[in-house]
């Protein structure tokens, strides 16, 4: 197993990373650009994570996250990709998507959601769906995050005791622990029908999250064909002299309590936290 990245060279180079998403995505609205970004990956392979880090310091309105829920029954009518459609990206925009249409591909196939003729026409229609996309001018790059079985489980554990990030851990993320072979077969044959020139797979080693991270947001920046792109310098103008306004009386509005000033007294006088505020 590669050596951990320490905290703070991991912190620091990603920074710098961040930085430079940021140009990128300044470009992206100056040229009209077009980009799709799967994420994809076994259950607590650290997607999600990733795409925090990814869209951490982005214009939510130029770079957005899509996470679709289960399919409605109205959904389940359509065209399998119809529901993945107006979510793609317009000119200047970049669309992260954590799961994407490969959900056919992994969990349906493997939990018995779709059926074969369904998974079939799935495998088929996906290099054609994406040939289309590319050919219209949309970057598309697909991720595939990788984490063994033994690290998987410990994720999965340390969830299950964690009140912060339980909610992470559904019924179908537990029985993935079951079918890891299934799975593993699944991802194998889906790589071999759409792992295409024109929007081949790029795998990530998550064992380690910071080398992931790290590793995943450099090729991300070394795939896009940004530049710098000069931007105006906004001045902040003065501020004009007062025109007569009083503000109304305080006691006249609605405040917060002070939460913070309770707890910084408590604090220097060694007394324990307030409690936290219930409705009542």
């Amino acid at each position: 197993m590669a050596r951990r990245i320490p905290r703070d060279l991991y912190e620091t180079e990603l920074a710098r990373l961040q930085a430079q998403l940021v140009e990128m995505q300044a470009w992206v609205q100056a040229t009209g650009a077009r980009i799709v970004v799967i994420f994809e990956g076994r259950d607590a392979a650290g997607k999600g994570s990733t795409i925090k880090r990814v869209s951490e310091y982005l214009n939510p309105r130029v770079t957005r996250i899509v996470a679709l829920p289960a399919p409605t029954d109205r959904e389940k009518t359509q065209w399998y990709f119809q529901r993945y459609i107006p979510h793609l990206p317009a000119a200047g925009e970049i669309v992260l998507m954590d799961r994407s249409w490969y959900n056919r591909a992994g969990v349906e196939h493997v939990m018995g959601y779709c059926t074969n003729a369904e998974y079939h026409r799935f495998l088929h229609q996906a290099p054609i769906f994406e040939r289309m996309l590319v050919e219209d001018g949309v970057l598309l790059l697909k991720y595939w995050f990788s984490v063994s079985d033994v690290e998987q489980e410990r994720r999965f554990r340390s969830r299950a005791t964690d009140p912060m990030r339980r909610w992470k851990l559904s019924p179908n993320d537990v029985l993935s622990i079951t079918k890891w072979e299934d799975y593993s077969r699944a991802k194998d044959t889906m790589f071999v029908h759409t792992d295409i020139p024109e929007a081949p797979w790029f795998e990530i080693d998550n064992e380690d999250k910071r080398r992931g991270r790290l590793n995943m947001i450099a090729h991300l920046l070394s795939r896009v064909p940004y530049r710098q792109i000069e931007r105006p310098v906004i001045e902040i103008p003065e501020r004009p002299a007062s025109g007569g306004y009083e503000r109304s009386p305080r006691n006249e509005e609605n405040h917060v309590p002070d939460f913070a000033g309770e707890l910084l007294r408590r604090s220097h006088a060694g007394e324990k936290r307030p409690p936290l505020p219930l409705v009542e």
